[in-house]
């Protein structure tokens, strides 16, 4: 689908911004030069008229992005949660885009509900409400399942949406293919990479089967968690573009007031939501990946509800321990260890000086920790890192790109509910026990034990490995006895001694 009809789509992007009002707003939000404020104006002024109307109702910017379409508006609802990026006032304006857009009829939902579960409405729920909440990609109603009498949310997909991404997406391949071209310094960033991360993370947010199997493996992962509550997925209910999960009774953790007047203890709620997305990406590798105020809320008793898992974040466990050390560096501010790290990891390259990388990152690290506890943040720091890393020849870590963003949301809405919060002392028990479990002595037997149990499955073909080895090392140039002998004995005894530790480890771990 990239063609030239995407630089229609980027034009008209821009003249939207332009003809809305959104444009002045954004750029005064983030204090934008005067002379870029200018140049903007000057190349967008002639496409004014092209630009989409959207609905005068609304906020200048909020008004943009709904005009633009669910692609746009999911970046809007990030930046609902950055008050402290975007301002108080902006930010408060794109809440609306967390669940408050308008719906899709409700005879277009029912016709899909029976489409998809094979039986109308009618004949699988005792009671259907019209739509609660209204987001980018879908909507959802209350019901009760008629034969079980159970209270559960139904959310269904709204129609053509999946076509509407893929333009949007389409568009932004475009964006950064030209950025790259134009800006050869921009490719370690791998603009393209990043757009098809994205793209990976939103088409899989369009297959609601899929959602349903992260909320029931997140909850799993989450039942032991205090004060932590997921939703499960009615299963016989649920399809690729409808799904059933249990009701979520609560306040939502946007409406502070309602909060306050509830008795709810907003800093503590604060230093356990950044508390338990710590836990779930470092102890779990599985974490939310939409953690606004939008897809949160309060039950009765004080517990954090979480739902909609359609962005579900995965970090394997090496890149968990790499991400815990660099992490637990700063708040230590041993500089040094988190340069060490960057480098073991390769996220640096090896010919760069690592003592000089050390310094940068003090530079990083020392203006942000000599701050008010109110004003330390991972963000800021997230910010000035990518700076340095620029110097130093960093690529973006694709995987990364989801946790680094959702650290991002979760500070924002974290700092929402207690502007007091210092992030580092939150995050450091959290990290410090993750580092105890996973990098210490008893962590490196569980690794050997777990890799002596992987060779243990080739025990049935241990005859044949050791004679197609020695059949290669035999093909090779002849070499002196004295030392292809020893070299195939220590071979054999390596692999042998590998199998017994297998067993003797998988007994105890």
């Amino acid at each position: 689908m990239r063609g030239p009809h995407n630089i229609w789509r980027l034009i008209r992007t821009g003249a939207t911004f332009a003809r809305t009002g959104a444009m002045v707003v954004v750029l005064d939000a983030v204090d934008a030069p005067p002379r870029l404020k200018m140049a903007l104006w000057v190349i967008s002024w002639p496409f004014k008229a092209l630009g989409l109307r959207g609905d005068p109702g609304l906020p200048p910017v909020t008004r943009a992005l709904t005009a633009l379409g669910p692609a746009y508006i999911k970046f809007g609802q990030i930046l609902s949660t950055r008050s402290d990026i975007v301002g108080e006032v902006l930010a408060e304006q794109l809440k609306y885009l967390q669940d408050k857009l308008p719906p899709f009829p409700m005879a277009e939902a029912r016709a899909m509900i029976k489409a998809e579960l094979g039986a109308p409405v009618e004949a699988l729920f005792s009671a259907f409400s019209d739509p609660v909440a209204a987001a980018s990609i879908a909507q959802v109603h209350r019901a009760t399942v008629l034969e079980t009498g159970r209270d559960v949310a139904v959310k269904v997909l709204r129609p053509g949406i999946e076509r509407a991404f893929r333009r949007d997406i389409d568009a932004f391949y475009l964006a950064a293919e030209v950025i790259e071209y134009l800006a050869p310094t921009s490719r370690r960033l791998r603009p393209v990479d990043v757009v098809t991360h994205f793209e990976g993370v939103v088409m899989g947010e369009l297959d609601l089967r899929l959602e349903s199997s992260a909320a029931s493996e997140f909850a799993d992962n989450t039942k032991g968690d205090a004060g932590f509550q997921v939703p499960k997925p009615v299963w016989p209910l649920s399809s690729r573009t409808v799904m059933t999960l249990d009701w979520a009774e609560g306040i939502a953790l946007s409406d502070n007031a309602a909060l306050d007047a509830a008795g709810h203890d907003r800093p503590a709620l604060a230093k356990r939501l950044l508390g338990l997305f710590l836990s779930h990406a470092l102890r779990d590798g599985l974490f939310h990946g939409d953690m606004h105020q939008g897809n949160l809320k309060v039950a009765a008793n004080g517990d954090i509800i979480a739902y909609d898992f359609g962005i579900m974040g995965r970090i394997d466990e090496y890149t968990r321990r790499v991400y815990a050390e660099i992490l637990m560096g700063f708040i230590r501010r041993d500089y040094r260890r988190v340069a060490e790290v960057h480098f073991e990891a390769g996220y640096v390259p090896a010919n760069h000086d690592i003592d000089e990388f050390s310094r940068a990152l003090r530079a990083v690290g020392e203006p942000i920790f000599g701050m008010d506890a109110t004003r330390m943040s991972m963000a800021r720091l997230l910010s000035f890192l990518f700076e340095v890393t620029e110097k130093f020849g960093m690529e973006t870590r694709t995987e990364l790109i989801l946790l680094q963003r959702t650290m991002v949301v979760v500070e924002g809405v974290a700092r929402d509910l207690d502007p007091q919060i210092n992030i580092w002392s939150t995050a450091q028990p959290v990290v410090e026990a993750y580092i105890a479990r996973s990098i210490g002595p008893l962590a490196t037997l569980r690794d050997l034990a777990r890799a002596a149990r992987v060779l243990t499955r080739f025990g049935p073909r241990l005859p044949q490995l050791v004679e197609a080895a020695l059949i290669r090392q035999a093909a090779r140039p002849a070499t002196p006895k004295a030392r292809t002998r020893p070299r195939r004995r220590w071979m054999i005894l390596a692999v042998v001694g590998a199998l017994a530790a297998g067993f003797a480890l998988g007994h105890y771990f």
